[in-house]
């Protein structure tokens, strides 16, 4: 494509992404909701203007890293911490649910070879972070209980959903899985994510160091722009989600970061402060592309919608993405409002279903009425979440935020 049809398309991507974000908002609803649709309306579903080309899929990729790092600042690592065993409550139910229920619908009730329902079970495993993350945090409850519960949930769910995915890769490639293989992928995440935070608090004390010399200004948004990246690049090269590595360093440079053997490497707390609002515009201009790419890759017209086999499917993978999710929120011990909650922003699929599905399609797994079902699952958990919630919040919001002063 010439350099000039891409600037128009990019253009026109930040411009109705703002301006659907802005109707959405208008509408009482998550701006989120406007983007997502934005980018159905532009894309193959619809209009047809716009194609998920590499270029803009590499920009949306650039600001779900820099949200998750935002998301990382904001983050209170003792409130983290304390909600860790709902968080695992919610993550493992959430996942081992989705992947049973998904698997036995392809292997029993559709009578679907194993590697095949298995690929259907691990497609509807891992909530999309970046979308659950969004929305709460339009409706200004990301630092919330619930929030908590549920970004500690997501990031557990990133690093199982990562793990499942080298397994059913190497048993569709291999035709065997191999146990060793997958305890190193789990030890390389698991070594990534604890380190990962010591080394950005130690290199943020350079930047800093920097910074109060610098003669020119721009120092903060380009080395902390740098460090995300690396922290990003660093992931991938360990084997874990790019994102954790933008949420890696934000949980760092958070106010509210502390080292149990590792005091001395204090929070800055003016520097913590120019950090977020010096990032906050970047992060603001490049979010919203993700957010129009995950509309832009759906495109409905690759539905038979004369298909019984589609529809069948379809609601039958649907019921058991939505019952995974909701029964692992449910089982907390917490207010039915703060449960409902919780297994509301635990069921967008969104880029990490996405990515299972066009993985299954792609090495010859899925046939193409299978990966359009999985598409249209995908298609309603990341658009029906946060009109749930929206609603859910707009009723008993109050209800809901007694648990934060309890």
């Amino acid at each position: 494509m010439p350099t000039h049809d891409y600037f128009l398309n990019l253009l026109i991507i930040l411009l109705t992404a703002r301006i659907f974000a802005e109707i959405a908002s208008r509408m009482k609803s998550p701006p989120v909701i406007g983007e997502l649709i934005a980018g159905v309306v532009l894309g193959p579903s619809l209009l047809g203007w716009i194609e998920p080309m590499e270029a803009i899929h590499l920009l949306a990729e650039i600001g779900i890293i820099l949200l998750l790092f935002e998301v990382g600042m904001e983050t209170d690592v003792r409130q983290l911490v304390q909600s860790g065993r709902s968080s695992v409550i919610v993550a493992m139910v959430g996942f081992v649910l989705p992947f049973v229920f998904g698997s036995m619908i392809g292997y029993v009730m559709l009578d679907l070879p194993l590697l095949i329902s298995l690929f259907i079970g691990g497609t509807l495993t891992a909530t999309s972070i970046g979308i659950t993350v969004r929305v709460l945090t339009d409706l200004k409850r990301r630092n919330s209980y619930e929030g908590q519960v549920v970004l500690g949930a997501a990031v557990i769910d990133d690093i199982l959903g990562v793990i499942l995915l080298a397994v059913l890769y190497e048993f569709a490639v291999e035709g065997e899985v191999s146990v060793l293989h997958a305890g190193r992928v789990l030890l390389f995440v698991l070594t990534f994510f604890v380190l990962a935070p010591v080394a950005a608090k130690m290199m943020s004390m350079v930047i800093r160091r920097f910074d109060s010399v610098s003669a020119i200004p721009g120092m903060i948004p380009t080395t902390i722009v740098s460090l995300v990246l690396f922290f990003a690049w660093l992931a991938h090269v360990l084997g874990a989600p790019e994102l954790l590595g933008g949420f890696a360093a934000g949980l760092a440079l958070s106010r509210r970061f502390f080292l149990p053997f590792g005091i001395a490497l204090h929070t800055d707390q003016q520097f913590a402060g120019r950090i977020e609002s010096e990032m906050r515009p970047i992060v603001h201009l490049f979010t919203p592309i993700f957010f129009v790419m995950v509309g832009l890759s759906l495109n409905l017209h690759e539905v038979d919608w004369s298909s019984s086999f589609i529809w069948l499917t379809f609601f039958s993978l649907l019921l058991a993405a939505i019952a995974g999710k909701m029964i692992g929120g449910l089982l907390l011990r917490e207010p039915l409002t703060l449960r409902l909650a919780v297994g509301i922003s635990m069921i967008p699929r969104g880029e990490v279903g996405l990515i299972f599905a066009e993985l299954g399609r792609v090495s010859g797994v899925f046939d193409d009425e299978i990966y359009a079902a999985l598409i249209l699952v995908i298609a309603v958990t990341t658009l029906m979440s946060p009109f749930a919630l929206n609603t859910l919040y707009r009723r008993y919001g109050a209800s809901i935020a007694l648990r934060d002063i309890s």
